[in-house]
């Protein structure tokens, strides 16, 4: 087991412990820290590469988040999302093989900032909400793009925010519908991850030793979650998206 250990140095431990963490605080409802992992851990590997280190501990989290959050999850809408999903997850595969590493920062961050302004329109703007609401292409745009992103970079959450806020769930469902919906994806994505060589021996092996960060960080959320009223966690959500994009892009 000891040589297939990813060789890391003790700071890059200490970075893959934050972003495992926030793997947890993720999969609890603060959608916001998934991106944080991803900026985390592409500081530690290629940012291909750390994409499949991830899913594994993503697809750990889901489980937990689906034991805990299972009574909250809207079923109608979830079944209503997978269609155009997998659609997404086939073009972010196609995708991954035809863009160099140097752009997946840039250009995933401008597509996540790009959402996040519409996020914000559609908050202050109730002309926006009416009309799109019971949209067919806001099911069908929100699914595609999540495919896509979570695809490239695990990085599916605002596309999701921006639907479900859209939605106007409440935190609680917005939780347990998202647990259900990465789920399904995350397990998706495991062939096509390994088709391109991004889950080996070595990210296996690390993400078995981060396992007690990611619950510690369910455990954390999951308290927060209950502390935070429905407005101060929608906001919460939209400036820790549009922070970490903008990282993305000026990194």
């Amino acid at each position: 087991m000891v040589s297939y250990l990813p060789h890391l140095t003790g700071l890059a431990w200490s970075l893959a412990c934050v972003a495992a963490v926030c793997v947890g605080l993720t999969k609890a409802g603060f959608n916001g820290c998934g991106l944080i992992t991803i900026v985390l851990m592409t500081q530690i590997m290629p940012a291909k590469e750390s994409t499949g280190a991830v899913l594994p501990m993503l697809i750990a989290a889901d489980l937990m988040a689906i034991g805990i959050y299972r009574r909250h999850v809207e079923w109608r809408v979830l079944v209503g999302l997978i269609p155009s999903t997998f659609l997404g997850l086939l073009a972010g595969w196609f995708l991954m093989s035809r863009i160099p590493d140097r752009f997946f920062g840039h250009f995933l961050g401008w597509m996540i900032l790009m959402m996040m302004v519409l996020v914000v329109w559609q908050r202050l703007d109730r002309r926006i909400l009416s009309g799109i609401m019971h949209h067919p292409v806001l099911a069908t745009g929100s699914g595609f793009f999540a495919g896509v992103t979570t695809m490239m970079a695990n990085a599916g959450g605002p596309a999701m925010t921006f639907y479900l806020l859209a939605k106007r769930f409440d935190k609680m469902a917005f939780v347990g519908t998202c647990a259900w919906f990465f789920f399904v994806t995350n397990l998706t994505k495991v062939p096509f991850s390994w088709n391109l060589g991004l889950i080996t021996c070595s990210s296996l092996i690390m993400n078995l030793l981060l396992l007690p960060a990611v619950a510690a960080g369910m455990i954390g959320g999951r308290y927060l979650l209950g502390k935070i009223p429905q407005a101060p966690f929608d906001w919460l959500l939209l400036v820790m998206s549009t922070a970490v994009a903008l990282r993305m892009i000026v990194a």
